[in-house]
C-alpha cells in the first residue's frame, strides 16, 4: 500500500502529543473516540508496574501515553501491522519516548519483527497492565483467541483495560471473559463505548 503520511495531535488533560500516521493503519486521520475514552478514564500506569502493554498499538497513541505517564515502566507495543509498529516507534521518539518496545507479532502472539533483544524478551514477559482498543471487526473467534493469549500474560495481580463499542458486542464480550475466569467489570460507558476492567485469572 502506498504511503501517505500525515501529522495529527492528541490533547489530554495531562498530555499534548503529536503523531505521524499513514494509510493502512487504524483511524489515521484522528485519534478515535474509543482510544480517547480509554486514555481519559482508565487508570494510569504506575512506577510499580514493571511491564505494560498496548495490545493492537496502531500508530501508538496508547503506548506513547503510557510511556509519558510512567517513564520507569517497560512499555511494549504490539500489533500484526508492520507499518503501525514502525510508526509507533517513530512516534515514541517524536514525543521523547525512545525506549518503547515496538514489536510485530503474529496471530499467535509470537514476535516476528522488532529488535533482536525485544523479540527474544517478549516471549517470557508478564504484564502488570494491558491497555487496548481491540479490533472487534476481526470476528469473534479471532478476538477470543487473541484475548486468551494476551490476558493470560497478565501477572497474577495484573489488570487489563479494554474499550469496546457497545453495538459491536461489548456486553457479550464482557460476559464471555467473566465465564472464562477473568473477572470483568464496566468502568464507564460513553459515546457508544464501554470501558472494561479485566482482572488476571
Amino acid at each position: 500500500m502506498d504511503s501517505e503520511e500525515r501529522e495529527i495531535g492528541l490533547s489530554l488533560p495531562d498530555l499534548e502529543l503529536r503523531f505521524t500516521t499513514d494509510r493502512g493503519v487504524f483511524s489515521n486521520s484522528r485519534v478515535d473516540a474509543g482510544t480517547r475514552l480509554l486514555l481519559q478514564e482508565a487508570p494510569h500506569p504506575t512506577a510499580a508496574m514493571s511491564n505494560v502493554c498496548d495490545l493492537g498499538c496502531g500508530y501508538g497513541p496508547i503506548a506513547v501515553s503510557l510511556a509519558k505517564r510512567s517513564p520507569s515502566s517497560g512499555v511494549w507495543a504490539v500489533d500484526l501491522n508492520e507499518r503501525a509498529v514502525a510508526l509507533t516507534a517513530r512516534n515514541g521518539a517524536l514525543n521523547g519516548c525512545t525506549d518503547i518496545h515496538a514489536v510485530v507479532v503474529d496471530s499467535d502472539g509470537i514476535a516476528v519483527d522488532g529488535t533482536s533483544e525485544d523479540i527474544a524478551a517478549l516471549a517470557d514477559i508478564k504484564f502488570d497492565g494491558i491497555w487496548s482498543n481491540p479490533s472487534i471487526r476481526i470476528g469473534k473467534p479471532a478476538m477470543h483467541h487473541m484475548l486468551t493469549l494476551w490476558l493470560d500474560r497478565l501477572s497474577p495481580t495484573g489488570t487489563a483495560w479494554l474499550v469496546v463499542q457497545r453495538h459491536l458486542g461489548a456486553d457479550s464480550l464482557a460476559d464471555w471473559m467473566t465465564e472464562q475466569g477473568w473477572a470483568t467489570s464496566r468502568v464507564c460507558s460513553r459515546a457508544g463505548y464501554r470501558l472494561l476492567e479485566v482482572k488476571a485469572r
